[in-house]
């Protein structure tokens, strides 16, 4: 349980002006507040969630406690880069009014946002399906703000940059902190979510 509520916190913190709700609000901007557009976007998360899961459990059993705790470290560590460096995305003018293709688009920037390297760290160094769950709601909330928010986001854009270089910190030093553990005493972190 403890791993559902960490993992919807930090996946809800990593959604703050990530590509994904930038995109949906901006959609959402150009052509209203389609409710089916915010199905489809939760609907590409949850999927991003799942492939990003289904990979951790398949690595989880090559891997002893320690070297899934470091390799869990490299991914938030990725993760939190991905937040310092990649921008927001540019936006068409034009956007396109086909769920479809805003279906690609999303899953594609879902696919490899830190919200899904913290879903493959959370799955594999806690080996539960807990952390699944915890993402797929903790990433539709971040899409329902996007959907919600709109115009109001896409003003906040500097803001929302400097929230998500604040993010990737701290996900570099949950990376630190894991790899810490991962080298050090990584049985005391077992009895600890365990």
């Amino acid at each position: 349980m403890l791993a559902l509520l960490l993992t919807l916190l930090l996946v809800q913190l990593a959604g703050i002006g990530a590509r994904d709700q930038l995109t949906v609000a901006h959609l959402v901007a150009r052509t209203g507040q389609r409710p089916a557009l915010l199905v489809v976007a939760i609907g590409t998360g949850a999927l991003a969630s799942l492939v990003a899961a289904l990979a951790a459990r398949q690595s989880a059993p090559e891997f002893n406690h320690q070297l899934r705790l470091l390799v869990a470290a490299i991914a938030l560590a990725i993760g939190g880069l991905e937040s310092i460096v990649i921008g927001p995305p540019r936006m068409a003018k034009e956007p396109t009014h086909s769920l479809g293709a805003a279906a690609i688009v999303l899953f594609a920037h879902q696919l490899t946002d830190s919200a899904r390297m913290l879903v493959f760290a959370m799955v594999l160094a806690t080996s539960t399906r807990y952390a699944l769950l915890g993402a797929v709601f903790g990433g539709a909330t971040a899409l329902a703000i996007g959907w919600f928010g709109g115009d109001y986001l896409l003003r906040a854009r500097r803001g929302l940059r400097i929230a998500r270089a604040c993010c990737g910190l701290g996900l570099l030093a949950a990376a630190g902190w894991a790899a810490f553990l991962a080298v050090g005493d990584a049985d005391r972190f077992w009895r600890m979510v365990g």
